[in-house]
């Protein structure tokens, strides 16, 4: 993609098909960028402005406009695609089926091929769930754990440390929000969810113990599609890249 693609590629989410297409008619009848602006108004702005800047450089009035209606009709698509499920853990109703936990997380798990990311505040090991993090790693899955630690849980977990839980499973990196970094007293990370290739995200109450997986009653969801899956990945991955979150010494482990 050139800068322009890519300017308009990373605006869409947040400027949504309506705002493309009145940007795509606006630039195809050649308003100033700055009438372009105050039409779209302050809150969208600073998202819509990288697009007319990269415009300048990479593509003309008529092709730029013809790419955002194209892109809007994607952002439609897409988001029209988006399926949401309930997860339960816990007693089963017969009345009202739903997902358990401990199958929609092992699916999820099996269904990454390129990136998978995992978080918990408390973890135990789970056979069913190892077994699947095992053959994720095995055809090249890209896994990031990023787990509560027994120093930042303070009284409210013990036993071994929740990295334990991965021991032993070969590709898993293990990541942790370091207590230095907290700045209010008490934080925890206390986030329990999974994604798979940026395009499914389970997003659930329950811990990856088998407690919160299969006994408790939590509850979750599975999305698949749309954006939020790929949102959620991102915080993480600039969680990371400002060092928010850190790499596990082996010595947490």
């Amino acid at each position: 993609m050139n800068p322009f693609e890519q300017a308009a590629a990373a605006a869409a989410p947040h400027l949504g098909a309506v705002a493309l297409r009145g940007l795509a008619d606006r630039i195809g009848s050649d308003w100033p960028d700055a009438a372009i602006l105050d039409w779209i108004g302050h809150a969208l702005s600073e998202t819509a402005a990288p697009i007319l800047a990269k415009r300048d450089e990479s593509a003309g009035n008529a092709e730029a406009a013809a790419y955002l209606r194209g892109l809007a009709a994607a952002h439609e698509q897409l988001t029209a695609a988006v399926s949401v499920e309930t997860v339960w853990s816990g007693p089963s109703s017969h009345s009202v089926p739903v997902r358990a936990t401990a199958q929609a997380l092992t699916e999820v798990i099996a269904q990454a091929r390129h990136e998978l990311l995992l978080m918990t505040y408390s973890a135990k090991p789970h056979p069913d769930i190892r077994t699947a993090l095992a053959a994720a790693g095995a055809r090249g899955v890209e896994i990031t754990a990023v787990i509560e630690t027994l120093q930042g849980a303070g009284s409210a977990l013990a036993g071994t440390e929740p990295a334990a839980a991965f021991a032993a499973i070969p590709g898993v990196q293990l990541w942790h929000w370091p207590v230095p970094q907290r700045t209010e007293p008490g934080s925890k990370m206390h986030a329990k969810l999974a994604v798979a290739d940026r395009r499914v995200l389970l997003v659930s109450s329950a811990n990856l113990t088998q407690s919160g997986v299969a006994k408790n009653i939590e509850a979750g969801l599975l999305v698949r599609g749309g954006h939020t899956p790929r949102r959620v990945a991102e915080h993480i991955a600039e969680l990371k890249a400002t060092n928010v979150l850190k790499p596990l010494p082996a010595t947490s482990q």
